[in-house]
């Protein structure tokens, strides 16, 4: 194999996968990018097995053929150099000399022919998001999924195709038990998906998802069998899906009408960061307390102190209080974008609910917790 290629180009594509190249596998193969030269054009494919991401980009080949390259030290070798045109060319014995025309690498290399074979599925029914939509669902969801080994059953985001007012929609799902995070959206032919009782989508793969959508326009998402299926122009992204079955996550979505208070997003998002200072992981809870239009934030560590901050809303029933974790609210303000948020309660036993006005279709739900 023998290419001249557009540095910036190939930079940017072998930047895009270094978090699937596995660092630490028993299979040094998975830790390397594969390269295949053909018609003028070069495609690199990463996999860790579970993720598989293929992507064509033009090149001037010279001679046609595949070669695993070092992921890792191919990208700090394309980042470090400053020209616009990189050289590569396979030597015997599986050896690769790169040069930029100011330096030159040789590096050692794995057989093509070992590489872990990157199968498309064929036939996929997809349906076509907008980019920044589906990055909107995976923002709003990924950050509740559980970080708890035990948690398989949580360890992804649960999709599903959803009827809801004679229209069906996209529901992402996400919780780890102690709080849970879900958001709806109208994708045009959504209701010829066939998407069964739901899937459940790693969140690695969700978070190559989400890197997919950065640049928006527009996604081909489908699912076929066991994978996720992403195609954005000339990239191909496949998600092997979860085998599990998701919790009935709607039993702990409180029916019954509460309390319903108005805060400024920023300013409990900046009080609730403020309470975390004090924190550890013996002392995480804050308390929450409604009376006489004010809402009072407390959390208390014994051996540190105490913080304490008030802000006035429109409450002028009997006095509640009810502990919460802290962190739990800015991860789901941090990604909610309206002005004004509207935080739900019905009792010191039930959740939080939290929504927005410019958050259609999102629903954020906290646990209490002890205090």
């Amino acid at each position: 194999m023998e290419i001249k290629i557009n540095r910036p180009v190939l930079f940017k594509s072998i930047s895009r996968v270094q978090t699937i190249l596995e660092k630490r596998s028993n299979m040094p193969i998975l830790s390397t990018v594969l390269v295949t030269a053909k018609d003028q054009k070069i495609n690199v494919s990463a996999t860790d097995l579970e993720l598989g991401y293929s992507q064509d980009l033009p090149a001037e080949v010279i001679e046609e053929g595949s070669i695993t390259i070092q992921g890792r030290k191919f990208f700090e070798i394309l980042k470090e150099s400053r020209s616009d045109v990189v050289h590569l060319k396979e030597k015997e014995n599986n050896w690769l000399f790169i040069t930029d025309g100011v330096a030159r690498f040789n590096l050692a290399c794995l057989p093509a022919e070992d590489y872990p074979t990157f199968v498309e599925p064929e036939g996929v029914q997809s349906v076509s998001m907008d980019a920044d939509t589906l990055d909107e669902m995976i923002n709003k969801t990924i950050y509740a999924v559980t970080l708890e080994e035990a948690g398989f059953k949580l360890s992804g985001v649960f999709t599903e195709k959803v009827a809801l007012e004679g229209n069906f929609v996209l529901r992402m799902v996400a919780t780890d038990g102690h709080r849970l995070s879900l958001i709806d959206k109208t994708v045009p032919g959504i209701e010829d998906l066939d998407l069964g009782h739901g899937v459940m989508i790693p969140k690695k793969g969700m978070a190559e998802l989400g890197k997919f959508c950065a640049e928006g326009g527009s996604v081909q998402l489908g699912f076929e069998k066991n994978n996720c299926v992403a195609k954005k122009e000339d990239a191909v992204l496949v998600i092997r899906l979860i085998d599990t079955k998701f919790p009935d996550y709607q039993a702990v979505i409180p029916r019954e009408k509460g309390i319903t208070i108005m805060l400024d997003r920023i300013s409990l998002l900046e009080a609730m960061r403020k309470m975390v200072i004090l924190s550890n992981e013996n002392y995480r809870a804050v308390k929450i307390s409604l009376e006489n239009n004010i809402i009072e934030l407390m959390s208390t560590n014994p051996d540190l102190g105490n913080a304490q901050e008030n802000m006035e809303v429109e409450y002028a029933g009997e006095r509640l209080e009810i502990g919460f974790n802290a962190r739990y609210f800015i991860e789901a303000l941090q990604a909610m974008e309206s002005e004004q948020v509207e935080l739900g309660f019905i009792d010191s036993s039930k959740p939080c609910l939290l929504r927005g006005e410019a958050d259609r279709g999102f629903l954020g739900l906290i646990m209490p917790m002890r205090i």
